[in-house]
């Protein structure tokens, strides 16, 4: 593989899976969990949020949502590759995945993306009627969001919309309609997606521009600092509501304080035209979600 890819050969899939289901894994981002963690945090701080006080966590919601998560993200992904192939096979960091370099064709891609649905919707036939309701919902985000970088400056608000949506599904999952809480949880999210994507699409930033396609690292320039410290600001405002929606205490308040300076430590430190630090940036977001999901999980289970 090419040093700019973001393929890196040797690893797991490489030892241990089938050359035959390699392009698979790789379709499906196995061989980068990042996007499936940032995907899952939401469903789990909203499914701790929604517990009364004095219960832990639900280990059944949590192994589904889970498993729900590894599932859409890798639908996601292959929609997003179906859609950006030919622009992919333009970029060095994305030249080399499956169906850019054509170890993938569309026929098979398609077959994957319809089994990967068909998994995500037995998981979600397991919850009350609202929530299979808002989680089919989500299906016009997961299939519209790959076309946002042709038409806006802002693809990186459509993945927070998209990204974030479990914030309200966990919550729907065990009450069965919505609360102001998860709704806090969801704006929330989204403005933590604009940070950190943001961040992350610095990495392709030249390529992006020669070949024509938007991103809020394109749109802010020079001045994305700045703006990354107000979607810092917007996402501790949001949570902290969605804290005090849900009635939250002391330890959830700590939780959320560690997230703040967990962003606070990335904008001071992340060096934009690094890409190599943009990248380790956003993959540290997973620790915001540990973070925030061990504040609310003990404040909730320690009465």
């Amino acid at each position: 593989m090419s040093e700019a890819s973001d393929i890196r050969s040797g690893d797991w899939i490489d030892r241990f899976v089938p050359a035959g289901w390699r392009p698979y894994c790789r379709l499906a981002r196995l061989d980068r969990p990042i996007g499936t963690w940032l995907l899952l945090f939401p469903c789990w701080w909203s499914l701790s949020l929604a517990l009364p006080r004095g219960i832990g966590p639900d280990l059944k919601l949590l192994a589904l949502f889970a498993l729900g998560a590894l599932v859409m993200r890798g639908a996601g992904c292959t929609v997003n590759d179906i859609v950006d192939r030919d622009i992919d096979a333009k970029v060095a960091r994305t030249a080399t995945r499956p169906l850019a370099s054509g170890a993938l064709s569309l026929k098979q891609a398609l077959v994957f993306l319809a089994l990967q649905l068909a998994i995500g919707l037995i998981i979600l036939l397991q919850f009350p009627s609202f929530a299979i309701g808002l989680g089919i919902a989500s299906l016009a985000l997961v299939a519209s969001y790959p076309f946002m970088k042709r038409i806006t400056w802002w693809p990186q608000a459509f993945l927070g919309l998209t990204f974030n949506w479990g914030a309200l599904l966990g919550w729907a999952a065990i009450w069965g309609g919505l609360a102001a809480a998860p709704i806090w949880l969801y704006i929330g999210g989204l403005f933590w997606t604009l940070f950190y994507d943001t961040i992350y699409a610095h990495q392709d930033k030249v390529d992006d521009a020669l070949i024509g396609v938007k991103s809020t690292a394109l749109r802010l320039g020079t001045a994305t600092k700045p703006w990354l410290a107000a979607f810092a600001a917007a996402t501790i405002f949001c949570f902290g509501a969605s804290l005090w929606s849900a009635g939250s205490g002391l330890i959830a308040y700590l939780g959320l304080a560690g997230v703040l300076a967990h962003l606070l430590w990335q904008l001071y430190d992340v060096d934009i035209d690094n890409p190599q630090d943009c990248l380790a940036k956003f993959r540290a977001n997973r620790f915001i979600g540990w973070i925030l999901l061990f504040g609310i999980v003990l404040d909730r289970a320690l009465v």
